[in-house]
């Protein structure tokens, strides 16, 4: 596997239309950062770190869902890819549904949503759109 972030959202994605709980996916720090700006943002429930007995190990994130049963992801994009990165200043960050949705960056302080960038004023690569 070459792209851990596509694969990440991929399976967020497809574990919502499924109506899954948990879905694992594979642990690298910047799979962990993406964790960590959805739960921030209110998309997940939580996430948690499991030793599988490889060196890599897992990510266990919970799902959240409306109280109709609907997922509050309904779409992930991956943007920047490994063959064509694209990086962004504050000022290019897109809107995301107006503001309903957010962008993940990793910047020099680490994976942000494009809120935290704007408010820290720091630009970066745009790593994914969720909505």
């Amino acid at each position: 596997m070459t792209d851990t972030i596509a694969d990440m959202l991929t399976r967020i994605r497809n574990a919502s239309h499924a109506r899954h709980k948990t879905v694992d996916v594979k642990n690298s720090r910047i799979c962990e950062g993406i964790a960590k700006v959805l739960k921030e943002e209110g998309y997940i429930e939580n996430y948690s770190v499991l030793d599988d007995g490889t060196r890599q190990g897992l990510i266990r994130i919970t799902i959240k869902y409306t109280i109709d049963g609907s997922s509050l992801i309904r779409q992930a994009d991956r943007v920047s890819k490994p063959g064509c990165r694209i990086y962004r200043s504050v000022k290019e960050f897109p809107r995301i549904l107006n503001g309903m949705g957010i962008s993940v960056l990793s910047t020099s302080r680490g994976v942000l949503s494009d809120r935290q960038a704007r408010a820290q004023n720091i630009g970066g690569e745009l790593l994914a759109t969720i909505s």
